[in-house]
């Protein structure tokens, strides 16, 4: 099943074949393009090799088209975007912004899937009952 995924702000398309395309900073403002893979749960990407950064590292993810800070209001820590499936129903994705932490969650309404082996790090703040 293919998935759009979109810029909170401009709905933008992120998705470009079988990659997410994200601009990306770290906080030494060194950036560079980060593709993933669109599969929640898959933590694969790719990167230029000049662009590097540590395991644990916070990395700020924005739009590649209107350069809007994609981070969560949710937490700090956690990215957002936005994933539409073929019947145009659109769902909250949060990621973790952690170099090598893999924590996801797909959130509709009031129901949530969590993906990735560090995903209770966040739990107890994504409130199901507001959307940001």
């Amino acid at each position: 099943m293919d998935y759009d995924f979109l810029c909170p702000k401009c709905k933008g398309h992120l998705r470009v074949g079988n990659k997410i395309i994200f601009t990306t900073k770290t906080k030494k403002w060194k950036g560079g393009l980060i593709l993933m893979h669109p599969e929640l749960g898959n933590y694969k990407f790719e990167h230029h090799p000049s662009f590097s950064f540590e395991e644990g590292q916070q990395i700020d993810f924005y739009c590649p088209i209107c350069m809007d800070k994609l981070t969560s209001k949710r937490h700090d820590n956690l990215a957002k975007v936005i994933m539409r499936d073929e019947n145009r129903v659109e769902c909250e994705i949060l990621f973790s912004r952690i170099a090598g932490e893999k924590s996801t969650y797909k959130i509709i309404g009031e129901t949530m899937e969590v993906f990735g082996e560090q995903s209770s790090t966040y739990i107890d703040y994504i409130n199901l009952s507001q959307m940001f």
